[in-house]
């Protein structure tokens, strides 16, 4: 935990905090000593002036402890929270910036719960340590001292007391902590299944599994509700049990102090400050246990956030970045192979094609044939295994992620829209393009009569575009990729959701356009028609490229290709 701390926290501002808490503890513990004073040489003295002076010192002394305590909170506060802003930042850097590779194997939940619950573990932690822990040492020690300065012989009663503390806060500690670090899983697992029913509600209620999904649910919910009873009905019994053994002290104290003051060995007011030194004492110690039973708890939770930040990602940036030598754009695969992590084989093997400016690939293929993953190369989301991809004539591994997805726009099958206007959705790729800029793009990609019958760019998007069509979100998906000023434009299926009339004209618009003559459009499609007029074709079966050359050269010799054909236009396709 401390070393999320390191480089997140200000220095000056956590030695303040302990300055600040040095000095409450240092008033807290006069204080006692000056009650003391009051009894013994005020009151049974019935000295009024030397009472009146000395609860003036008590005065000055509590103003004291207060500004100290109020100073220690402030700093406190800010360092802990100054701590949970970084860590969320950094966390968000590092997932915006994690390969698909990675971000899968942490999981979408896990990283939610990371970033908002276990953050919150450690900042809270952070506090009790800059409060808590630093009191409840000196503290301990401090009244430990004065107890002993006033009755030494009292003391021996400490002897009984701290053992029985530090046997009964033992037992709780070993229950508590266990079920402690339980719960950051089991809210992982509850986040999870709840997420997976926000998103999936409309396949839920398509299949009327809704009853199947809140009893999985409710399990999870149960899991973490009894984990959760568990350790904090263990923790609740702390209270009663300190309560009791105070009680206890105080009736020792009180008895044997009676003896001492019988004997005129012990003045009534050391007595009264005796027993409050013992129950500081005490009370530190409970401070330190409650600070041992949380605190594995924020460790947990701060070894779970290190987990991520020091994932190593699997996408390294050149040292140095190497140019491009080619101006004009340009795309080559030389024996491409990818395997996924821990997977038993490759998705890809030997894919090799060549693309230059203003031309356009075709990639088909059937389901699971690895036209997604290919694509995923280009934009390097993931690595190639063997051979190499080249862009603009320099390998993708020889440039910076910056570099690849200035050169790279993609449009993915899944349109993916973002809460605000459409301006602000189209310029998500060039924020200076223009109003000119932007009709044009929606207007090669088929969108632009729905928009200008809503309210042209001003026209609202809800949460992942829920307000448009499965089409129009495509659509505007497409523009979005266009505003970009690219040199390769890849379209992942994104015509799936398209009629076959608005796909024609879409492609024809992309062909006719000047800008796009000058550009690579690379364009995976499920069907014959949408790649039909490109300039090359790769056909893909389970990962290997069965095929390369024109629609009319596949139509005459590639076989794979004339069953995809076959399957889903009847007589073929000219």
């Amino acid at each position: 935990m401390f070393q999320l701390m390191k480089g997140r926290v200000s220095f000056w501002k956590v030695a303040g905090t302990v300055i600040f808490m040095i000095l409450q503890v240092l008033t807290t513990l006069y204080l006692p000593n000056l009650t003391a004073d009051i009894v013994n040489n005020g009151i049974t003295k019935g000295d009024t002036h030397y009472i009146i002076i000395a609860s003036g010192k008590m005065l000055l002394t509590s103003i004291l402890v207060v500004l100290a305590s109020f100073s220690n909170v402030f700093l406190a506060a800010q360092v802990s929270q100054k701590l949970g802003q970084k860590l969320r930042t950094d966390i968000y850097q590092k997932v915006l910036y994690m390969s698909n590779d990675e971000f899968d194997q942490v999981g979408t939940s896990s990283l939610i719960t990371r970033t908002t619950n276990d953050v919150l573990q450690v900042q809270n932690v952070v506090m009790m340590l800059l409060r808590m822990m630093i009191m409840a040492p000196i503290m301990m020690i401090g009244a430990s001292l004065m107890a002993y300065q006033k009755n030494a012989q009292l003391t021996q009663v400490f002897l009984i007391v701290i053992p029985i503390l530090a046997i009964v806060l033992g037992i709780i500690m070993y229950w508590a902590v266990p079920l402690f670090k339980a719960m950051q899983q089991k809210t992982d697992r509850l986040n999870l299944i709840f997420r997976e029913g926000l998103t999936g509600v409309r396949v839920i209620r398509a299949f009327r599994q809704d009853q199947y999904e809140q009893k999985r649910f409710g399990q999870a919910n149960q899991d973490y509700t009894h984990n959760a009873e568990k350790v904090y009905s263990i923790v609740a019994a702390m209270p009663p049990i300190m309560t009791l053994i105070m009680g206890g002290t105080n009736i020792g104290i009180t008895w044997l102090g009676a003896h001492y003051i019988a004997q005129q060995s012990l003045q009534v007011g050391n007595l009264i400050a005796f027993m409050t030194y013992a129950m500081q004492i005490l009370m530190s110690c409970t401070m330190l246990a409650v600070v041992f039973v949380v605190v594995p708890r924020a460790q947990a939770s701060a070894a779970r956030i290190r987990g991520v930040l020091d994932l190593q990602s699997q996408l390294q940036e050149p040292k140095t970045s190497s140019p491009n030598p080619s101006s004009r754009a340009s795309l080559e695969f030389r024996k491409v192979g990818f395997r996924y992590q821990q997977a038993e084989k490759s998705v890809l093997t030997g894919v090799n094609f060549q693309a230059q400016a203003g031309q356009t690939v075709g990639i088909i293929g059937g389901t699971g044939s690895g036209k997604t993953t290919l694509v995923s190369l280009i934009s390097r989301m993931y690595d190639v295994t063997t051979g190499a991809v080249l862009v603009n004539g320099s390998d993708v591994r020889q440039q910076t992620l910056t570099e690849i997805n200035t050169q790279v726009a993609v449009a993915f099958q899944k349109a993916i829209l973002f809460k605000g206007s459409l301006r602000e959705n189209l310029q998500y790729g060039n924020s200076e393009a223009t109003d000119e800029q932007l009709w044009h793009a929606l207007a090669i990609a088929q969108a632009q009569d729905f928009v200008q019958a809503a309210q042209g760019l001003e026209t609202w998007v809800e949460q992942d575009g829920s307000n448009f069509s499965g089409g129009q979100r495509q659509r505007l998906t497409i523009a979005r990729a266009l505003v970009k000023e690219a040199a390769i434009y890849v379209f992942d299926d994104s015509f799936s959701a398209l009629d076959f009339q608005t796909d024609a004209r879409l492609r024809q618009a992309l062909r006719q356009d000047p800008r796009m003559k000058t550009k690579i459009i690379v364009i995976v499609g499920q069907r014959i028609s949408t790649i039909a007029d490109a300039d090359t074709i790769l056909v893909l079966d389970q990962g290997q490229m069965v095929g390369c050359g024109t629609h009319a050269e596949l139509k005459a010799k590639n076989a794979t290709y004339q069953e995809i054909m076959q399957s889903q236009i009847k007589g073929g396709v000219n």
